[in-house]
């Protein structure tokens, strides 16, 4: 079975699939529609052969449905038909989650992508549970608040690497667990990798993507 992997951010769409040595770049943006993503896709990946395709969505999915659309990206994503559009077996994931699974390596593992907000998701075994980590309460905000793009901007890196090492121990403290996988594109600039945790990187996301064809996850 070959699988497409299509990877929605803010600012790209990063499609890869079995066999094929390098991914391919869409740009998005704050206006991005499902209508607009499907033939763009299709031409990207016209010469790629695919039986079925993943998707991780930077937002809430639920039994493998787009729960609602996504703060920084345009409306028509709730209950969109990407089998029908793409005439393709499709499973949709938070895109946390996918690289998550992408990273995982046994024992129970909490993921934390540091980028735009805080993406969070955990794996243990055969289940898959992505959370909304960023938005829990702290420091009159939210966790997101106080380590995404905005805060650094805002906070300076300094200060802003404080928050992400606090973060990360009171995760680890709520969760308990056995590893922490750092991941998003500010990841790279901690100096530090705390205890316990190790640097994911961005490929993870096309392994999760292609892992959850190989079996039945509990998501």
């Amino acid at each position: 079975m070959k699988v497409l992997v299509i990877d929605i951010g803010g600012s790209n769409i990063k499609i890869l699939a079995t066999d094929q040595p390098e991914r391919i770049k869409i740009p998005s943006g704050a206006d991005f529609k499902p209508e607009e993503l499907v033939p763009l896709v299709k031409d990207a990946a016209k010469d790629w052969v695919y039986d079925v395709i993943s998707i991780g969505f930077p937002g809430v999915v639920k039994h493998g449905k787009i729960f609602a659309d996504p703060v920084n990206m345009g409306t028509g994503w709730k209950g969109f038909d990407f089998a029908k559009a793409f005439g393709k077996p499709v499973k949709i994931i938070n895109d946390a989650a996918m690289q998550a699974l992408g990273s995982y390596e046994g024992g129970k593992l909490l993921f934390m992508g540091f980028g735009t907000g805080l993406g969070t998701a955990m794996v243990f075994e055969d289940l898959i549970l992505p959370l909304e980590g960023g938005h829990l309460p702290f420091k009159m905000g939210t966790f997101e608040t106080h380590v995404g793009n905005a805060a650094m901007k805002k906070l300076g890196k300094n200060k802003w690497k404080e928050m992400v090492a606090k973060t990360i121990e009171h995760f680890t403290h709520c969760f308990q667990p056995d590893e922490i996988v750092l991941g998003g594109g500010n990841s790279k600039l901690l100096d530090e990798i705390p205890e316990n945790c190790r640097l994911g990187s961005n490929k993870n996301a096309f392994t999760g993507g292609f892992r959850l064809w190989e079996r039945e996850y509990k998501v």
